[in-house]
This record gives structure tokens, sequence and C-alpha cells, in this order.
């Protein structure tokens, strides 16, 4: 399989771009379920895919001026080390489960999703509620959270490889006044750090597959650039809203939920179809608000010509 890791790069490239998130959150059950993956490899390929893959979206976050250095390096602090304590328990469960590690493994990473989803959802209902700016000095206070977000943040991202888009982006809103497109630059940038660190952790371990990586990034890379030119025409309420949805299906799927199969098809089923009525109804209302051009001169002298 070559192809189908490009695509899937790509895929998910594109998301990242329109939203800022879902990297991890759906790599991860992607490889498990579409592509074969142990909870284990999947979770070390994906963490070393979105170091590369991410450092290309800090760098143009940078650009655009959407970084904020200070807070990103306080949360890192924190994160750095904690996700080595991530990766070195998922590689003891490896070591202590054998055979059934694949089975702990989507337990963890099943609740995690599904902590994911539910936060994500939280993040879409509270965004709106804040008045936020571009700006701002960091307080002795704001250290102290930012350093505590990314102490358990980095866990989490070591041991499951969810949270580098979800956890730290809707902590920070939470916790800071600080405008989306500030909030999603400064989270790339600190997960691409981040990842670097874990994602090294996991090499050693020998739980990253570099043939997949290398595939992946194939269709990430253009994925995200892709997706980066159309992040203002589409709704992020909505975008988030589905990927909450992925996310909660997900964890229900991988903690083996009974009647999480038909859970998953109904939902799919009908979101689809709610997404495309969504589609069309966008389409409708844009042409009937599309202005109608006003004939050139010229032709306006040809008409009159003509009468």
């Amino acid at each position: 399989m070559t192809w189908q890791f490009a695509l899937t790069g790509l895929l998910v490239g594109i998301l990242v771009g329109l939203t800022g998130m879902g990297g991890g959150s759906l790599m991860t059950p992607i490889l498990v379920f579409g592509l074969g993956f142990s909870p284990t490899m999947a979770i070390g390929t994906d963490i070393a895919h979105g170091a590369i893959f991410k450092s290309v979206g800090a760098i143009r976050q940078r650009t655009l001026g959407n970084v904020k250095a200070r807070l990103s390096g306080w949360m890192f602090l924190g994160s750095a080390p904690m996700s080595l304590a991530g990766v070195a328990v998922a590689t003891l469960l490896e070591r202590r489960y054998g055979d059934s590690v694949e089975s702990t493994g989507a337990k963890v990473l099943g609740g995690a999703l599904l902590l994911g989803g539910l936060g994500l959802l939280a993040k879409t209902l509270f965004d709106g509620n804040t008045v936020r700016v571009d700006s701002f000095r960091l307080t002795t206070r704001d250290r102290v959270v930012a350093f505590a977000i990314g102490f358990f943040g980095g866990f989490i991202v070591g041991l499951t490889s969810v949270g580098s888009g979800v956890f730290f982006g809707l902590t920070m809103l939470l916790a800071f006044p600080l405008k989306s497109a500030k909030v999603i630059g400064t989270d790339i940038f600190h997960a691409a750090a981040l990842l670097w660190v874990a994602g090294l952790g996991h090499f050693v371990a020998g739980n990253v597959d570099l043939s997949a990586v290398g595939w992946l990034l194939l269709g990430s890379i253009p994925g995200v650039l892709i997706g980066s030119q159309f992040t203002i025409k589409v709704p992020d309420r909505a975008l988030r809203g589905v990927l909450a949805t992925v996310l909660v299906l997900s964890g229900l799927k991988l903690l083996d939920v009974p009647g999480s199969t038909v859970i998953v098809i109904v939902v799919l089923c009908g979101g689809l179809a709610v997404g495309v009525a969504i589609l069309v109804a966008q389409f409708v209302r844009r042409r009937r608000a599309a202005p109608v051009s006003d004939p050139s001169p010229a032709l306006v002298g040809l008409d009159a010509r003509k009468e």
C-alpha cells in the first residue's frame, strides 16, 4: 500500500489546513482501522509524521504573525519531558502485556479520542463567548497555567498521539483571551516542537514505520497548503462539529462499546446527507446573492443603435 498512505495524508492535511487541528486525532484511527496498523505502531508513526508535517504549518503560521512564541515556550517546558514519559509508559505497556498490548492500547487510545471529541465540542460551544485579543502580556499566573497545560498535555500526546491539535487548542481557548487565529498558530508552533521530541522517543523505541511516514508526507504537505487557501470560505464551527463527531465515533469503536458499529454507520450516513444538503443550500444562496454585472458601455450603445 502506497497510494493509500498518500491519499490519507492529503485528506488529513486538507483538514488541518482548514481548521488547524485534527492531524493526530484522525490519522491514528485511520492507520488502525483503515491501514491495519497496531495501536502502538500507529501512534509512533503518526507522531513522527506530525513532527515534519506540522513544522511546515508552523513556519507558515510564524510568517503570518499568528504565533505567540513565549506562550508556546512555557508550554514546551512542561510538555517536552512529559511526552517522553508518555512514550516510556506506552513502551512499558507493550513489554508488560505482550500480545494483549494492542487491546490495551486501543482502549487507552479510544478513551483519549472520546475525551478529545467531547473537548472539541466544548471548544466549539464556548469559543464565541469570550472577548478575544491579538496579544496580551504574560503574567505569573499565565506562565504557571501554560506550564501545567504542557505538563499534562505532553503526557497524553506521548502516550496516545492525540492532543497536539485538540487538547492544547481547547485549553488555550479556555485559559487565555487570544483570538482563534493566534491560538491555532501558537498551537501548531508548539505542537511541531513537541512532536519532534515525542517522535524521537517513539523512533528509539521502534514504534515508527519510516516508509509510511514518507508516503503520508507526500500527501499531507500539499494538503495543508491546499486547505489553508479555503480557511475563510468554510464555516469553522461546522468543521469543528464534524471533527468532534468523528473523534467520538472513533473512540466508541476503539472502546468496543456495544452497538458502536451500528451507531457509526447511522451517524456517518446521516452526517453525509446533512453535509450534502448544506453544501447545496450554500451554493443556491450564493448564486442568488451574486450581483448581476452591469452591461459594458459599448454593449449599451450597441443596443441603443439597434433600437
